[in-house]
């Protein structure tokens, strides 16, 4: 069996042509980190073998299944994961220096509980089975500022549908931000989504952090141009048949 990712079956989702990320690498990983990838990440890296045993229910001794989706310096993941050990959580970062940093974490902290893929999450996504997913993180995903650009935003009507399919009923997708138009967008997008619900009642709601957030260093430096925005959405129960 091979280990690459295959390609998503023709039967699976379509995803537009998107980019949602840009640089790869910015600086010369560390030789820590660079080390890591030869011994950690082949150990722990998505693969399809690993995605067809999740699959089958072999969740490496975890009861739930968690995904970030761009995990930055991974910081939030690790400590997450950390918190949670009854969680695998899955993690997708393209930016090869931010995978770096997650590997030193999970190499420190000894977390068993974490797959990593140094790639775009969505082929994985598409292999997922219905409705096996507990939770899904997206935070402080690059904004696109410019129109012309907004179709490589990462929240897409296509993505939701994706979500909405391996998302169990019930299931949180938190999605956070600190710049406006993005908050606004993703907002219009899962309101008129017909499987995601958002039940928050007043703004504290989505601009308190939740009580179960871990603020990262990308958060601390306030790039934005707003505070922090926090929407949490649950999908909805599937009609019963």
């Amino acid at each position: 069996m091979s280990d690459e990712i295959p390609s998503a079956p023709t039967s699976g989702p379509t995803w537009g042509p998107m980019r949602s990320f840009g640089r790869i690498k910015s600086r010369t990983l560390k030789p820590r980190q660079a080390s890591l990838f030869d011994s950690l990440l082949p150990e722990i890296e998505i693969n399809a073998e690993r995605t067809e045993a999740i699959n089958g229910g072999d969740l490496s001794g975890a009861s739930e299944l968690w995904l970030e989706i761009g995990f930055g310096g991974g910081e939030h993941l690790a400590g997450q994961a950390e918190r949670n050990p009854q969680a695998l959580i899955l993690g997708f970062e393209p930016f090869l220096n931010g995978v770096g940093s997650l590997l030193r974490h999970v190499d420190e902290r000894n977390l068993k509980n974490v797959r990593v893929l140094a790639d775009d999450a969505r082929p994985v996504i598409d292999r997922l089975k219905d409705a096996s997913v507990d939770k899904v993180f997206i935070l402080f995903a690059d904004p696109w500022p410019k129109a012309r650009h907004h179709k490589r935003r990462f929240i897409q009507t296509e993505t939701l549908d994706a979500f909405a399919r391996v998302m169990k009923d019930g299931a949180r997708l938190r999605f956070a931000t600190d710049w406006a138009d993005y908050a606004d967008w993703t907002l219009e997008k899962a309101t008129t989504h017909p499987d995601f619900d958002w039940p928050a009642q007043s703004q504290t709601e989505w601009n308190t952090p939740p009580a179960d957030h871990l603020t990262t260093r990308y958060e601390e430096k306030k790039l934005g141009d707003c505070a922090p925005v926090f929407l949490d959405f649950y999908r909805k129960a599937r009609p019963v048949t």
